[in-house]
C-alpha cells in the first residue's frame, strides 16, 4: 500500500488505470494500446534521465496480462482453426528470436538513443494504423477484411495450406515486427495482421487470434527481460504503476474482445492513428 500511495497523486493513477483498460481492449481488436499509455506514463514518473526506457518497460509489463486475456477470449477462434494454423504457430519461433533482440537492444543502448527514438517509433506506428487497409491489402488480405476487422462475417474459406515460400516470407516479416515489438511495441498488432494477411488466411476472427496468441509470445519475452533486468539493477521498472495497469488491462481486454464484433475495427484503427499522430507531435516539438 505505500508503493502504491508514493506511486504518484491520485488523478495520475486514475488516469493511468482509465488509458490502460483502453489500451487492453484496443489491443484485443486491433493492438497499440501502448500509444495510449506510453505518454501517460512518461508524463506522471518521477522526472529522471532514463523516464522514457522506464516508461516503456513498465507498459510493456503492465500490458502483458491483457495480452494474455484477449489470448483466452479468442480461444473459440483457434478451437475452429483449420489446416493452416499448423503452419501459423511457426511464426512464434520468428516472434520468440525478435523480441529477444528487441528487448537486448531496450536494454544496452543508452537512454538518450531511446528518447531520440520514440518520437519516430510512435509516427511508425500511427502510419502503420492509417495505411493498415492498404498494407494487408498489399499482404493479401481481403479488402473486407482490411477495412472491417470486427464484423463476424466468415471473409474466406481459409482452409487452404499456403506455399512454403508464402510462410517463409510471413517469418521474415514476422521477425522484423517482433524486434520492433520488443525494442517498443506500439502498433505491432496491426503490422502482424498485415503479416499474417501473407498466408492467406481469410477469416478474420481466425486471424485476430493468431495475432493475439503472438503478442503474447513477444510482449511476454519482452515482459521476462525487463522484469530480470529490474532483478539484476539494470532496468527499471515502476511496480506499482504495472500493478494498476495489468489489473485493468485485463478487464479492456475482455471487454474489446466482446464488443469486437460489433464495432467496426477501421473505427478503432482511425481513432488510433489520430491519437498516435498527435503524440509524435508532441514528442517531435521539443526536438
Amino acid at each position: 500500500m505505500t508503493d502504491l500511495l508514493a506511486a504518484g497523486p491520485l488523478p495520475g493513477l486514475v488516469a493511468l488505470a482509465v488509458v490502460s483498460f483502453l489500451a487492453g481492449a484496443v489491443n484485443a481488436v486491433a493492438g497499440g494500446g501502448t500509444i495510449l499509455t506510453f505518454p501517460v506514463l512518461a508524463a506522471i514518473l518521477p522526472a529522471d534521465p532514463a523516464r522514457m526506457v522506464v516508461a516503456n518497460a513498465t507498459s510493456t509489463i503492465g500490458l502483458w496480462p491483457g495480452t494474455i486475456a484477449a489470448t483466452w477470449a479468442y480461444r473459440g477462434e483457434r478451437a475452429e482453426q483449420p489446416a493452416w494454423a499448423a503452419w501459423a504457430a511457426w511464426l512464434h519461433v520468428p516472434s520468440l528470436l525478435g523480441a529477444v533482440l528487441g528487448a537486448v537492444l531496450v536494454l544496452v543502448l543508452p537512454s538518450q538513443w531511446f528518447d531520440a527514438c520514440v518520437p519516430w517509433l510512435i509516427l511508425t506506428a500511427a502510419i502503420a494504423f492509417a495505411l493498415q487497409p492498404q498494407l494487408a491489402r498489399f499482404a493479401g488480405t481481403p479488402p473486407r477484411a482490411a477495412s472491417d476487422a470486427a464484423t463476424a462475417v466468415p471473409l474466406a474459406s481459409a482452409t487452404h495450406i499456403p506455399a512454403t515460400s508464402r510462410l517463409v516470407l510471413a517469418c521474415v516479416l514476422q521477425f522484423f515486427v517482433a524486434i520492433y515489438g520488443g525494442y517498443f511495441g506500439a502498433g505491432i498488432g496491426i503490422l502482424m495482421l498485415a503479416v499474417l494477411g501473407v498466408l492467406g488466411l481469410g477469416d478474420i476472427h481466425r486471424i485476430n487470434a493468431v495475432k493475439n496468441a503472438l503478442a503474447m509470445t513477444i510482449n511476454g519475452v519482452a515482459s521476462g527481460l525487463f522484469a530480470f533486468g529490474s532483478l539484476l539493477g539494470s532496468q527499471d521498472v515502476s511496480w506499482p504503476h504495472a500493478a494498476i495497469m495489468a489489473v485493468a488491462a485485463v478487464a479492456g481486454s475482455f471487454v474489446g474482445a466482446n464488443v469486437a464484433r460489433r464495432l467496426p475495427a477501421a473505427v478503432v484503427r482511425r481513432g488510433v492513428a489520430l491519437i498516435g499522430f498527435a503524440l509524435a507531435a508532441y514528442y517531435f516539438l521539443p526536438a
